[in-house]
């Protein structure tokens, strides 16, 4: 048992590690984010799930990275508010019955998209939102049928819900596609190439529609030495049935965004307007993928 109660005064040893008053977890424990959960449910009310970022992380959703710590977040139905330093409690009546996953109790995927659209920016939302369409843990219609609540979050759902696509295989994925759309570009995820006789030539993250072009996100593990030469073998694939294939890195997206719309001009056959740019800026203002929006994230979650 990775967690257990305990009383005041008792001394826990060095083995235990104190998660919240009165519960600790081993030091050792194989899942460690796991055990802190379940020594905090240990010692909340009957019908507290967590929620919010904790429980987006409990159900493996994608999400930006944010200041650490954070509370600890936890959905407790009626009026019911369980006070403790480094907890945070919203009191909402779930749209979904709360499950136990993993030992761990947790309000539903729609819960707790609804409840980051409370606090999130509509980029970082998307995210999350195409991530649980990815994993197969919500449908479009369950998304749908949430974003009617009469509940805060709900709106900026309704946005999001529409630009979703679940077909995306990484957050960075996601935030290159958005990226092209406000760029007035159509692309289609997860495109296979092929030759002109049905041979598999490789699968692509976006294909710029109309064109036999690929723009694809480039993580860091594609730096790894056995992955490069998987890379240039692919790329040799793809030149030999015409097509282009350009990657592009978080840098560039964050920071070099007009050299990504100059790929797309020219693809396009368009003339280069710098001016087009903006947009994306004004969504990364707000987005928790800047270091200030980051910040104040944190701090505001942590009031």
């Amino acid at each position: 048992m990775d967690v257990r109660t305990t009383h005041r005064g008792e001394r826990r040893g060095v083995a235990w590690v104190p998660v919240t008053r009165g519960a600790v977890r081993r030091a050792d424990a194989a899942d460690s984010f796991s055990a802190e959960l379940r020594a905090w449910a240990s010692r909340l009310p009957e019908g507290a799930a967590f929620t919010h970022l904790t429980g987006a992380k409990a159900w493996g959703l994608w999400l930006p990275s944010v200041p650490v710590p954070l509370p600890v977040t936890v959905q407790v139905p009626g009026s019911a508010k369980p006070e403790r330093p480094g907890l945070r409690v919203i009191r909402s009546e779930p749209v979904q019955p709360p499950v136990v996953h993993r030992g761990i109790p947790l309000v539903g995927v729609v819960d707790v998209l609804l409840t980051l659209c409370r606090d999130l920016a509509d980029l970082d939302a998307l995210v999350a939102v195409d991530s649980a369409l990815h994993l197969r843990l919500v449908d479009l219609s369950q998304l749908q049928e949430a974003s009617r609540v009469r509940r805060r979050g709900a709106p900026r759902l309704r946005r999001v819900i529409r630009l979703a696509d679940g077909r995306s295989e990484s957050a960075w994925e996601t935030v290159l596609r958005e990226f092209h759309r406000l760029m007035g570009v159509a692309v289609t995820p997860q495109f296979e190439v092929r030759t002109d006789d049905g041979g598999f030539v490789a699968r692509g993250d976006l294909r710029l529609d109309g064109f036999a072009v690929l723009h694809e996100y480039d993580g860091h593990h594609h730096l790894e030495v056995e992955r490069q030469r998987t890379d240039l073998r692919r790329q040799r694939r793809l030149v030999e049935a015409g097509w282009v294939r350009r990657g592009y890195t978080s840098s560039d997206l964050l920071g070099r965004a007009s050299g990504v719309l100059r790929d797309i001009d020219l693809t396009l056959g368009r003339s280069h307007d710098p001016a087009r740019v903006r947009s994306w800026h004004d969504q990364l203002r707000s987005s928790a993928l800047t270091d200030s929006v980051r910040t104040a994230l944190g701090r505001r979650l942590v009031r």
